[in-house]
């Protein structure tokens, strides 16, 4: 099992945005707004100096989102930074975002397109001419390279000053005290090594002066040269680590100095910061003395979304309307439910158990991570697939927006419904267990909540599981999930792949969207931390229809809320009807739009659209936790239950799973003992069928290959992609209790 192998948007995505273009309509107007904006406009070149200079400044087009497509951005290439701005009058005040080409990766998709990705930022670019593209590739590649010589040829320049500061001095003198202590453990090894190699080099010399065959004494004499080599490399490395710490004496003062500067530029960064902040504050308050002045007619609980960089490029204004109301009373059917139906309330406090993740993860950087065996220290004790039973955790929105009208209202629910997968995320760090093939799990809430649900993990390489749920109150909803992970040093993400589908049964509404990414932040040093980033597009295909979602990726110097999720209802015609906004981890509003109008010019002259809209209306807020929930695993009152015995599951269940069930008890021994059988178990029944398929090749017959139980694949009549979905048959198999349909695989 991996780390990261299952873990679906619900811990999910565990980032960089995506690759624009999963809407062709979308980024076909945004090629032609590009190209308009383009017109008449003075090339690059013409405020540019020669590529290779020390700077490179011009225009460029840049991504944003699917409702703003490519917009207009001033470049500027310099000390191997490349900034951009709205306009060249900006460079005297703000900087939209920099990207450090040292670290960064260039990358060139088409005639005219340049991707910039660094540190879990990616830039997607256009010039305005294949000859401009590559004037910027040049000057992009020659900043790199000079910026990587002089990270890597800094040389000391400084006399001799000593230390700012007796604590620095100290503290650099006793990390080089552990390195000579360090060094004197590693001269005794050598000395060790030469002696140890000296004695085997004897006994091979007086191998080779007996009588042996001629290939015997060949085999001796080369393993002699590696024993003679093994030496010389030791020799080396001791030799290697006596000019490590030579150079480290040397430079200690460097850094020193490089240390205290540092210091003194994060007090100089922090007291700028704070000073923006209360001019930023100052500025806020005599706007808004002069909005009431010039609008004294406006509400006073106007609501404005920043039409910021990456960010939709409107502004909406709440009406009066004493029939709106901001709230709504809010349940929460499950613990009613709780204590109705006695299920449990807890499981076992987490041990205190600790492992140094670093020690496991810093092999694995750029690797994919599905074939990385895992211990269950990393893991909290469900499955990925109970995982991915959790999207229904708030299942009422479904209920509801199967009784609406109205398809745009309709719409509304289910965005709301598409961002509650996420709300537990933000505590969930730990990874689930990775599904055996052929592993299922049932939710049965039909007597409660009108609904069934099946999983089943379809394949093992890549990881991906099929989910079916079928609910009496007049929706189905199936999804297949394969999750792709990288992990990139001080962070991992997580990208799961496939469509979730939902039809309700009265009108033929069929919606489908896909996940966004999660990162896991902090992996070397620090807290475990999960962010959400990147665009949900949801489309109902039989009125075309359509939300577009953004959740914003986290960012220290924004003054945005954090986790913050914006989003847009628009007709079949692109007309906007509905404003969404909120939190992943909270809550989702919808405000209706009742007029819009063209409103003032923004920083580069263009208007931004002003929506006037009803008070916005709650769609979904999200449960509060259980009590203890900090030591179970933080897990929610529907997750508490997802792993309690039940009777006549499927003989595959994960309920019945016995290393997470060991796990769970806080066995965690075992449990690691119960993991390592299982996944040899499972090696082993696929070494089995490969050496099946090779037979029948041999033989030449056809060969199946393994199928799953209760999914198929299809070719997709929406999507046109090929996936798993429901053959039927588990529900009546589990009211017959016949169960000798089922492999054995725990």
């Amino acid at each position: 099992g991996s780390y990261a192998e299952t873990y679906s948007p619900r811990l999910s995505r565990w980032g960089s945005a995506p690759v624009p273009g999963s809407s062709r309509i979308l980024r076909r107007a945004a090629e032609r707004r590009m190209s308009e904006q383009g017109k008449g406009s003075a090339p690059a070149s013409a405020a540019a100096p020669a590529p290779g200079s020390d700077t490179y400044k011009g225009w460029l087009f840049k991504w944003t989102n699917y409702l703003k497509g490519y917009q207009r951005r001033w470049f500027v290439l310099s000390n191997g930074l490349l900034s951009y701005y709205r306009t060249q009058a900006e460079m005297a005040h703000t900087c939209r975002g920099t990207i450090n080409l040292a670290t960064a990766h260039i990358d060139t998709e088409d005639a005219c397109n340049i991707v910039l990705s660094s540190g879990g930022r990616t830039y997607h670019l256009k010039a305005s001419t294949e000859v401009e593209r590559q004037r910027w590739v040049t000057a992009l590649e020659l900043a790199k390279a000079k910026a990587i010589r002089m990270m890597n040829d800094q040389s000391d320049d400084s006399g001799d000053e000593e230390p700012t500061s007796q604590s620095d001095r100290s503290e650099i003198q006793g990390t080089l005290k552990i390195l000579v202590s360090k060094l004197d453990d590693l001269s005794t090894c050598n000395d060790l090594i030469a002696k140890h190699g000296a004695a085997l080099q004897r006994s091979l010399s007086e191998l080779e002066g007996l009588k042996v065959p001629v290939e015997g004494g060949e085999k001796i004499k080369a393993v002699n040269e590696r024993a003679t080599l093994f030496r010389i490399t030791s020799n080396a490395m001791i030799n290697a680590c006596r000019d490590f710490l030579d150079l480290a004496e040397t430079h200690s003062r460097r850094w020193q100095r490089a240390l205290q500067y540092e210091r003194e530029q994060r007090i100089h960064l922090e007291e700028t910061i704070e000073q923006l902040a209360k001019q930023h504050n100052s500025l806020e308050r005599a706007c808004e003395r002069l909005h009431k002045e010039e609008a004294s007619d406006e509400d006073e609980n106007t609501e404005y979304f920043d039409a910021m960089e990456d960010s939709p490029e409107f502004i909406t204004v709440t009406a009066t309307e004493n029939t709106q109301h901001r709230s709504v009373t809010h349940r929460d059917p499950y613990f009613l439910y709780l204590a109705k139906q006695q299920r449990r309330t807890h499981v076992p406090d987490k041990p205190n158990y600790s492992l140094n993740l670093w020690s496991i993860m810093k092999n694995c950087i750029g690797k994919e991570l599905s074939k990385i065996p895992m211990p269950v220290n990393f893991n909290e004790p469900l499955s990925m697939l109970q995982r991915l039973t959790e999207d229904l955790e708030y299942h009422e929105l479904l209920d509801k927006a199967a009784r609406c009208d109205s398809s745009l209202e309709q719409m509304c629910l289910v965005a709301a419904f598409s961002v509650s997968s996420y709300s537990t995320t933000v505590h969930r760090t730990a990874k689930p267990f990775n599904p055996l093939l052929g592993e299922t799990y049932e939710l049965d809430r039909q007597e409660e909540f009108g609904y069934r649900s099946l999983c089943e993990q379809v394949s093992h390489h890549p990881p991906a599981a099929a989910h079916h749920v079928i609910s009496q109150r007049g929706w189905t909803l199936w999804q297949e999930i394969t999750i792709a992970s990288k992990f990139r040093g001080k962070y991992l993400s997580i990208m799961p792949l496939g469509a979730i589908h939902l039809q309700f049964h009265s009108s033929g509404n069929h919606y489908v969207w896909r996940k966004v990414t999660s990162t896991v932040h902090n992996i070397i040093v620090g807290k475990l931390w999960i962010d959400q980033s990147g665009d949900i597009e949801i489309v109902n295909h039989r009125t075309k229809e359509t939300c577009q979602l953004k959740f914003s990726p986290y960012s220290y110097f924004s003054r945005d809320v954090p986790r913050k999720v914006t989003g847009m209802v628009a007709d079949s015609e692109g007309q906007a009807h509905y404003i969404l906004s909120g939190t992943w981890d909270d809550k989702i509003e919808s405000a209706k739009i009742i007029q819009s109008s063209r409103g003032g010019s923004g920083s580069e002259g263009k208007q931004k659209t002003v929506y006037q809209t009803l008070s916005p209306k709650l769609l979904w807020k999200k449960y509060p936790l259980p009590e203890n929930a900090e030591n179970m695993y933080y897990f929610s009152a529907l997750a508490l239950t997802l792993n309690e015995p039940e009777e006549g599951v499927g003989l595959t269940d994960s309920r019945l799973r016995p290393d997470q069930k060991l796990m769970e008890e806080g066995r965690w021994d075992e449990a690691n003992s119960e993991k390592q059988r299982l996944e040899e178990k499972q090696r082993a029944v696929r070494r089995r069928r490969e050496a099946e398929a090779s037979d029948a090749v041999d033989e030449g017959k056809e060969y199946e290959g393994y199928q799953p139980l209760w999914f198929h694949q299809r070719r997709d009549s929406v999507t046109g992609e090929t996936n798993f979905v429901y053959n039927g048959g588990y529900w009546e198999a589990k009211e017959r209790q016949d169960w000798s349909m089922c492999p054995n695989i725990f």
